[in-house]
């Protein structure tokens, strides 16, 4: 057991450091120089570190340098939308080395197996390996699976997911063990793994893109409840949204009828602020009100304004329950909207609730969704590896 812990301190340090000498690892684990001589060429048999050069320029002899070997494992993460599946492949050290689009097609006969399969296959021969080198796939998706019933909910707009005992479906048909997270749930862990929440204990991250939804994060670990739905905020009633509405139809709650895609774009276009999406409508209107804090009363702080008070609503019924330390926006709809909309949300939400969490914009600039299921498929297989150094 003590050398199964030194030698996942070891890992651990290499990973986290880079490419580190014998010296150097010694003084990071507080382990001896001969042990930790014995550990490297043990990692090094098992082919889970290689030698990686010399390091010149130092007093005393030159010292060996030593690195995860990164292609000891790989992992699979997909993002999947009605439009299409984007898988991506990476190394152990968590380097993206492949990637395949799908699309997906729009009718409800959609094999689902066979479609995940062929992205995942892209993604794996762009990397230069085939599906069977991959440990394990994590997919992000618009909906969530009910750990009672093993089905896919919250997603009646992605044709082909409403399969009985979906993951086991999945991880028997492609071959490997596959995991299915909600998309706003992933981008949260990348927010916690490297974003705005990095180091926090409690936090809420809010998306609003086409639809709006919600990840919570309690004690540092997501938050699902009983049947996977917590988060899924559009379906919730709010005062003036949609009177009549079918929790059953996606795109049809009533915080969704306030302040999705669709209705941010009607209320831009109420306000003289025009585009083809939401996010560019309202791309618009916050450049204008950047430039014109000296007319607070003109159409674009009108707008936001509006769009502030209809989002700070909803998040103080979310802090009012969980009094979050932090809230994250995102999405495309959110980053769109920039500081300007950031800083009136904070304002309207501090003014209706007694907490008052800081709110922050996502600063994750790759597609949060993939970066969040290759850091659960990444962390699920570092455990495995590095717990089986000593067989």
């Amino acid at each position: 057991m003590l050398r199964a812990i030194n030698d996942r301190a070891a890992l651990e340090a290499l990973l986290s450091r880079g490419p580190l000498t014998r010296p150097q690892l010694s003084d990071l684990t507080g382990l001896s120089k001969p042990t930790a001589s014995q550990l490297l060429a043990r990692l090094e048999e098992a082919g889970l570190v290689v030698r990686d050069g010399i390091r010149e320029g130092l007093p005393g002899r030159t010292a060996g340098l030593y690195r995860i070997n990164p292609g000891a494992a790989h992992v699979a993460g997909a993002d999947v939308t009605p439009a299409r599946v984007l898988a991506r492949v990476a190394d152990l050290t968590g380097t993206v080395v492949g990637e395949h689009t799908l699309p997906t097609p729009g009718r409800s006969g959609v094999d689902v197996v066979a479609r995940v399969g062929a992205a995942l296959d892209g993604a794996a021969a762009a990397a230069g390996l085939t599906r069977s080198r991959l440990r394990r796939a994590v997919i992000g998706i618009q909906g969530a699976v009910d750990p009672g019933t093993g089905r896919l909910g919250y997603a009646a707009h992605i044709p082909g997911w409403h399969v009985p005992g979906l993951v086991g479906t999945l991880t028997a048909g492609l071959g490997l063990p596959v995991a299915i997270e909600n998309d706003v749930n992933l981008s949260a862990l990348a927010e916690l793994a490297g974003g705005q929440a990095a180091g926090a204990g409690d936090f809420v991250l809010l998306w609003v893109a086409d639809g709006v939804g919600m990840a919570v994060v309690l004690n540092g670990a997501l938050h699902r409840g009983a049947t996977g739905g917590a988060g899924e905020i559009a379906y919730m009633p709010a005062a003036g949204g949609p009177r009549d509405h079918d929790a059953r139809l996606a795109h049809t709650g009533r915080v969704q009828g306030l302040t999705g895609g669709a209705a941010v774009l009607r209320l831009m276009r109420e306000h003289g602020f025009r585009g083809r999406d939401a996010a560019t409508a309202l791309t618009r209107a916050a450049a204008a009100a950047g430039a014109s804090e000296k007319a607070p009363d003109g159409p674009a702080e009108a707008a936001l304004a509006e769009l502030a008070a209809r989002l700070g609503t909803t998040l103080a019924a979310v802090v009012a329950v969980l009094d979050p330390a932090l809230i994250v926006l995102t999405g495309e709809v959110l980053r769109a909207g920039g500081e300007p909309l950031r800083a009136r949300v904070e304002r309207h939400l501090h003014a209706l609730a007694v907490p008052r969490p800081a709110v922050r914009l996502s600063s994750l600039q790759d597609n949060p969704v993939l970066a969040g299921a290759l850091q659960q498929a990444l962390q699920e297989t570092r455990d495995e590896v590095f717990s089986d150094t000593t067989s």
